[in-house]
């Protein structure tokens, strides 16, 4: 009895399947579609907040403009690349807390000691690289 029952509903119980492993598969891919998009935004975000926290050193440093290359302001574009960074892939967030850590060790030393822009401008272009690569390696 149940197996003529199974038989007799058989298209309706591998239609509900499909039904749900569709479902499944599209919420799965939704959410991976979302995750990649906050990536990217986050990424470019970054991008442009690396461009501008370069500028300042490289002002601050070789042009000794302390209005426009103020090395204080730096900090606030390093802090909100750390925010960002919470959004990327944990492995780059120990990149942007390398950038934290030699900003913090050689800001005061811009436009004095070429090993404190050497060390920020290593910091800031792995940073990059790193950025560059996570938004390459999205679907």
């Amino acid at each position: 009895m149940l197996r003529q029952q199974l038989k007799r509903n058989s298209l309706a119980i591998i239609s509900l399947f499909v039904a749900f492993s569709a479902l499944g598969y599209n919420t799965w891919r939704n959410e991976q579609t979302e995750e990649n998009r906050n990536i990217r935004a986050a990424g470019f975000e970054m991008l442009l907040h690396i461009g501008q926290l370069q500028r300042i050193s490289y002002l601050a440093h070789y042009d000794k403009d302390m209005q426009q290359g103020n090395p204080r302001s730096g900090w606030v574009e390093v802090l909100v690349l750390r925010d960002l960074s919470m959004l990327m892939p944990a492995e780059l967030q120990q990149y942007t807390q390398h950038l934290f850590d030699s900003w913090k060790e050689n800001w005061q030393g811009l436009g004095k000691d070429e090993s404190a822009v050497a060390a920020i401008d290593n910091a800031i272009n792995d940073l990059r690289k790193k950025v560059l690569e996570n938004i390459k390696r999205l679907e």
